[in-house]
């Protein structure tokens, strides 16, 4: 484990390899789980404020299942706050664009329709955040669906954290980025 500031940081983000292939996978990770997408209390406030903005570019199935179940629900096996489903299966925020899940958040925010771009969990992903009292711990999670991208990412030779930069960046900071990209340059020589 790496420490920078208040995080522990998997060494996994430097040593694998990462990259979302799209064409092979079709958004998988938007679909497959067991419940929706992580939030923190910040994105649960968010979506309700921003939710008649994002409306127009959610299916006709999302928008009920966000209007019977609420912006934001809470996950009965820990109690975390995670985006609703459709049909216990994909995430109520899902478009289906050529057969690809794209999210109805990241649309809107493309076309200036909100400052909020997605859950930064969705951001992030292949790397999960778990929140302890006095640090974060950073880890790269595998999952048999991203295969794909593991094999474009080791075609490409690009680390998941670099994949994972604008969202780290989001995260946690330019400075605490930068003394991640520290640690990688010192840590391939």
């Amino acid at each position: 484990m790496i420490a920078i500031d208040n995080t522990l940081v998997s060494e996994d983000l430097l040593d694998k390899q990462f990259v979302c292939d799209l064409s092979k996978c079709q958004g998988a990770c938007c679909v497959e789980g067991d419940a929706g997408a992580p939030l923190d209390d910040m994105e649960v406030k968010k979506l309700e404020e921003i939710f008649d903005d994002i409306k127009p570019y959610l299916r006709e199935e999302g928008v009920l299942s966000v209007l019977q179940q609420g912006t934001s629900v809470q996950d009965p096996s820990d109690d975390e706050w995670v985006t609703p489903l459709v049909n216990n299966s994909e995430c109520a925020y899902v478009v289906f664009e050529n057969g690809i899940t794209k999210c109805g958040i990241e649309n809107a925010w493309r076309d200036g329709k909100t400052d909020f771009r997605k859950p930064v969990s969705c951001h992030l992903y292949p790397i999960r955040i778990t929140s302890y009292k006095s640090y974060d711990a950073v880890n790269y999670h595998k999952w048999e669906i991203c295969a794909p991208a593991c094999d474009l990412g080791k075609e490409l030779k690009v680390p998941v954290y670099q994949f994972a930069k604008d969202s780290l960046i989001r995260k946690y900071g330019e400075t605490w980025y930068k003394d991640l990209e520290e640690v990688a340059e010192n840590w391939s020589d």
